[in-house]
């Protein structure tokens, strides 16, 4: 039987790492975060210099990175990415026969977003960018653009499982019972 990779995809706010947090306590994932793997890139490096001008990582200099954080031995959480068409036929490509592939698309409205957005920034959360409004939007017009595409894709494949999950509720334990739920 293949381990099973998770694969949270879903707008800014959405709840995404969250609940990626919530599975890790109830199961050992090994977890791939992909905005924290590139932060914690040397200040030197290339990489970190893309990031700190507010460039996105290219694919070529993205995949070998990913890659390393892979490993096939366990059940895996993936958080942040795929975000383009191009990583999502990537990882399709390159894992689909190794792992159990779940896309769990976290789908909530932009008012919704914004909403959760404005709560981490009141409950002290630490992104700046958060506090940015203009940054927001365009994170958000980024994941409209960029990313829906990649989802949209991915929910036509019949080689992973692609669970459009709708949260019924603000309350993030009543949203992890059904998240839970649904993906069992």
């Amino acid at each position: 039987m293949k381990p099973t990779m998770l694969v949270f995809m879903g707008g800014q706010g959405s709840g995404k790492g969250t609940f990626a947090n919530l599975l890790r306590k109830q199961h050992d994932y090994n977890y791939v975060e992909a905005g924290a793997i590139l932060r914690a890139m040397p200040e030197d490096s290339d990489i970190k210099q893309k990031i700190s001008r507010g460039e996105l990582v290219g694919d070529n200099d993205l995949f070998p990175i990913i890659s390393q954080h892979i490993s096939t031995d366990k059940d895996i959480i993936m958080d942040g990415f795929p975000r383009t068409i191009g990583q999502a036929k990537w990882l399709v490509d390159n894992f689909a026969d190794k792992f159990d592939i779940k896309i769990i698309f976290l789908n909530i409205s932009e008012e919704t977003m914004l909403a959760h957005i404005q709560n981490r920034i009141k409950e002290g959360g630490n992104r700046a960018d958060d506090a940015d409004e203009a940054a927001v939007q365009k994170r958000i017009a980024s994941f409209k653009s960029v990313t829906m595409p990649a989802i949209e894709w991915l929910s036509t494949l019949d080689v992973v499982k692609f669970y459009d999950i709708h949260l019924p509720s603000d309350d993030i334990d009543i949203n992890f019972a059904h998240i839970t739920k649904v993906i069992k």
